[in-house]
């Protein structure tokens, strides 16, 4: 684990920032406002927090940030306090450092060119201020739209892991793994 990890950063139109507690209501109306579009690859959406789970939850995330145990992010447009979407450094493992960067955006926010913004400067932020010797993102081989972020953010398609999970619904499905390294120093 690590502490005293920067709690915010910033790229060219978003505010990136460790949760809050008072995120939660911002968090819970733009969830509500998105459950049928991320429903089918987000666990976490299947069955949607209450406004009072999402304070604690908001709570969990920001204590979790100090910790170095999981880096949840909040996106806001710059200045506006207007709550984007959600990105993250997950499954980290200090020892190398590895990390996975996951992602949700806002449906209103769809189309825009947000989520490529926010996952290029986390990973910036990982190799930058982290020291990460590698960072993947994975998704089901159906999430395309997912799939065409990591592509864009410049991540290699390194394996097509076959029936290696369950998508939300039950069915097996197909993981891709993208992943970028440290240039070897």
């Amino acid at each position: 684990m690590r502490e005293n990890i920067p709690e915010a950063f910033q790229s060219e139109r978003l505010d990136i920032r460790c949760p809050r507690p008072e995120d939660a209501p911002l968090v819970h109306a733009a969830a509500v406002e998105s459950a049928a579009e991320i429903r089918e690859w987000l666990p976490w959406a299947i069955k949607l927090p209450t406004a009072d789970e999402q304070l604690e939850i908001e709570r969990g995330a920001q204590q979790k940030y100090r910790t170095g145990e999981d880096l949840r992010f909040n996106l806001f447009l710059k200045d506006t306090n207007t709550f984007v979407g959600g990105s993250g450094l997950h499954r980290i493992n200090w020892s190398v450092p590895c990390f996975e960067i996951g992602y949700w955006l806002r449906t209103s926010m769809t189309g825009q060119g947000y989520i490529t913004e926010a996952v290029r400067a986390v990973n910036a932020f990982a190799f930058e201020q982290l020291g990460a010797q590698r960072v993947e993102i994975r998704m089901s081989s159906r999430n395309v739209r997912s799939r065409r972020v990591a592509e864009r953010v410049g991540f290699p398609i390194e394996s097509i892991m076959r029936k290696q999970a369950r998508e939300n619904d039950g069915s097996l499905c197909d993981t891709c793994v993208y992943a970028m390294i440290a240039p070897d120093a």
